[in-house]
């Protein structure tokens, strides 16, 4: 199979064939997928995503469809069975009105504590930058710069020490 044969499922049809027995495979990171989930998928992150060792109908999904759809070639790749991807993601499983497990005692997704943390110093330093000392610029210009480096290398230096902090400890 290949990614451009990869037929793409509304949340009611994944769900029927689900219920005819179909796996739903969740390829989210295990923090997203700790906070909320379709009842009776699997989680298997893409990036440890292997062979899928029967012949089962299987319906990946991620948070949007964008992960999915991404990485299509590669979801087919795993199966030796169909496989499909759902449209929309849980975002268009919770629009549809279907069921889904959450849990907000779980921490946010460590992508978003970065944008978050990131956001804010950016912010605090050009607010400091204008309103006490222009050397608070440094700041903004020291967390941009380590976003560079993330995203040119895949080593993020605040995710790291984000992941370490006691509230993430429960996710993992």
């Amino acid at each position: 199979m290949t990614a451009m044969t990869l037929p793409r499922l509304t949340p009611t049809e994944a769900k029927r064939l689900a219920e005819a027995g179909a796996r739903l495979i969740d390829i989210r990171g295990r923090d997203e997928f700790a906070r909320s989930r379709v009842p009776g998928a699997v989680n298997r992150p893409i990036d440890e995503l292997g062979p899928l060792e029967d012949d089962a109908p299987v319906v990946f999904l991620c948070r949007s469809g964008m992960r999915t759809a991404g990485n299509a070639a590669r979801l087919a790749d795993c199966c030796t069975g169909k496989a499909y991807i759902l449209e929309g993601g849980i975002d268009a499983w919770k629009a549809a009105g279907l069921p889904v497990e959450e849990d907000n005692g779980q921490p946010l997704e460590l992508m978003r504590q970065v944008q978050i943390a990131a956001g804010s110093l950016v912010l605090a330093g050009v607010a400091l930058g204008f309103g006490a000392s222009p050397l608070f610029f440094g700041l903004a210009a020291f967390v941009g710069a380590g976003l560079i480096v993330a995203g040119a290398t895949g080593w993020c230096g605040m995710a790291r020490l984000l992941a370490a902090m006691p509230w993430n400890r429960q996710a993992a």
